[in-house]
């Protein structure tokens, strides 16, 4: 299943029924996963590790060094789930010693063309990278987030679960889960309300959160005010509380 143009490090490791197109590179102590594709021209640099089933298309960059200028060479890694889809030329970077050392990408995402993440981001499962949607280093994202075409996310930030990002928004601080941003600097519009019925939450769910919207972008209440209320939201209603909890770890401070 490897294509004789390719090149493939002995020191790779490749699982059962992995294939590789033309002109594919593969470094070594790199470790695809079983069915894995990898198509022509794609570099894979190691350490990396990569699950079962992901399909890496022409031209993407797996596992190359951080683009960060204090990076020495030192062995730092890049670890990727099951199931991801790389499109062309997009980018995943490995972390750096002065960071986490890691680099890791979930499971079920979908990076589209020119996407790009860089050294020491921790990515969820189910996450979608649209085409040139792009993120500093120590970048955090949660699962089921998704980032409109030709978005950035300032380095450190974090976002929470089920937060949505549109095309052409700079993120420069955390934003909180469930809630949608738009424009430059990236203001908050609503709840991400489409795509928590997509997941199925119910009905009822999704109006508490949009009352917890309205309590933390709506009401004017200073920030400790508006968790004091949240916290009273939260009890009975288990889908407030990642929102409570994700605003006591903020330290960039919240898109608001």
């Amino acid at each position: 299943m490897i294509d004789p143009h390719a090149i493939v490090s002995p020191r790779a490791q490749l699982g059962e029924g992995v294939t590789v197109g033309p002109f594919a590179v593969i470094g070594p102590d790199v470790v695809v996963g079983a069915r894995t594709t990898v198509g022509a021209h794609a570099v894979i640099e190691g350490p990396t590790r990569i699950g079962v089933d992901n399909q890496i298309f022409a031209f993407a960059s797996i596992g190359a060094a951080p683009q960060d200028k204090k990076y020495k060479g030192e062995p730092t890694q890049l670890t990727i789930g099951d199931r991801n889809v790389f499109r062309e030329f997009c980018t995943m970077n490995r972390g750096t010693a002065s960071g986490r050392g890691l680099t890791s990408i979930g499971s079920d995402c979908l990076f589209m063309a020119y996407s790009h993440v860089a050294h020491d981001c921790d990515i969820g499962d189910k996450v979608i990278l649209a085409n040139c949607a792009t993120m500093g280093g120590h970048v955090q994202i949660g699962h089921w987030v998704q980032l409109g075409g030709l978005s950035a996310i300032h380095q450190f930030c974090k976002v929470g679960a089920h937060a949505f990002i549109a095309g052409g928004a700079i993120l420069t601080r955390d934003l909180p889960p469930y809630v949608m941003i738009a424009g430059n600097p990236a203001a908050p519009h609503s709840i991400n309300s489409e795509g928590l019925k997509r997941r199925g939450f119910t009905p009822q769910q999704i109006r508490n959160l949009r009352t917890a919207y309205r309590i933390l972008y709506r009401s004017e209440l200073k920030l400790a005010d508006a968790v004091a209320q949240l916290t009273q939201l939260a009890r009975g209603n288990a889908e407030v509380q990642p929102l409570l909890d994700f605003i006591g770890a903020s330290t960039r401070s919240l898109v608001r």
